[in-house]
């Protein structure tokens, strides 16, 4: 039997064919409905973006917004602030300045941080306790300053700068009114500008994982400014006659609006410092709950003494205070500190 063999179409036959097939009323509207649909979907996008944030807050505000959390109130500004002093001390037969830094301030590194290798450093702390250390003499009295000390404070924000290039912390995304900017970040390092009492303001540097704002309360432990020594850049005592308003500190103990930064710089990091060497540091305080009462140190005396107290490290790096460490508070009568 003959096989017979269908001629193939050609694509031109083929889309002659199809164009049949479509209805001509079809190839009319296909136009009419591509030049509709373009303008449709643009206005509907556009509308949609406004729309649907629209629709978001109407059922956020139907189900009700979260009540706004009630601003803790700050505590009382404390009736006194702390001071920097002294503790007096009388020679006895064979001391030397070395072991009674040691002895009575618990300053392990007195003999490398004053060496006679370097005459200027023996100069600065012949100064500092009134006598010559080369030639002591039982019976003299010395004054004898905190090495690196720290202070405890308590104060209002009123302006937050930070010290990097640093951004807002935002809210969500989703454009809800109730929302509101939680603070600045300063993991990088602010500067703020904090009021301590009426009157009386210092810059604290934080450098903290919580945002922070103006309005906030912070409570902080701190290393105090050292009085500035030519050419010993790492002097450790502080300037007694140094106002503490406008001093600028540098926080190592951190609290925000009571939320404890457990990531903050401790203490022995703000250098220079012996806190490692030393064991401890010592503090400046002032008794009652807008100081040393915030933080556990409840020493049982009338509110409003100004204290100094000596505070050592625990196994992991932290200043505490023990009870039945020396005590000591500023004795107003001879600008000294004396013990209790």
């Amino acid at each position: 039997m003959t096989r017979r063999f269908q001629p193939r179409s050609t694509p031109a036959e083929n889309l002659r064919i199809v164009i049949h097939t479509i209805p001509w009323r079809l190839l009319i509207l296909l136009p009419l409905i591509i030049l509709l649909a373009i303008p449709a979907f643009y206005y509907g996008s556009n509308a949609g973006q406004k729309v649907f944030p629209t629709m978001t807050n109407f059922f956020y505000n139907l189900t009700g917004s979260p009540s706004a959390a009630t601003p803790t109130p700050f505590p009382p500004f404390p009736t006194a602030l702390p001071q920097v002093g002294s503790l007096l001390y009388t020679v006895q037969s064979g001391d030397s300045c070395d072991e009674i830094l040691f002895r009575q301030m618990h300053m392990a590194d007195a003999g490398t941080i004053f060496t006679d290798v370097k005459p200027n450093t023996i100069q600065a702390l012949d100064a500092s306790i009134g006598q010559n250390c080369h030639a002591l003499q039982d019976g003299i009295v010395l004054t004898l300053s905190p090495q690196y000390p720290l202070i405890v404070l308590g104060g209002e924000v009123l302006k937050v700068d930070p010290t990097s290039s640093q951004q807002v912390l935002p809210t969500p995304v989703i454009n809800v009114v109730h929302q509101q900017q939680l603070g600045t970040d300063c993991s990088g390092g602010c500067l703020l500008a904090v009021r301590l009492a009426p009157g009386v303001q210092v810059r604290l540097f934080v450098q903290t994982t919580l945002p922070v704002k103006a309005g906030s309360w912070v409570w902080a432990q701190a290393a105090l400014a050292r009085k500035n020594i030519k050419d010993f850049d790492n002097y450790p005592y502080a300037d007694p006659l140094a106002s503490l308003n406008g001093m600028s500190l540098r926080a190592c103990d951190l609290q925000i609006d009571n939320r404890q930064d457990d990531n903050s710089l401790s203490c022995s990091q703000l250098l220079p410092n012996t806190i490692d060497d030393d064991g401890g540091a010592w503090l400046f305080g002032v008794t009652g709950p807008g100081s040393l009462d915030h933080w556990g140190y409840s020493l049982h005396l009338s509110t409003g003494m100004r204290m100094l107290l000596w505070l050592t490290t625990d196994t992991n790096g932290d200043l505490k205070f023990h009870q039945g460490y020396p005590v000591f508070r500023y004795d107003d009568a001879t600008h000294v500190y004396v013990r209790v």
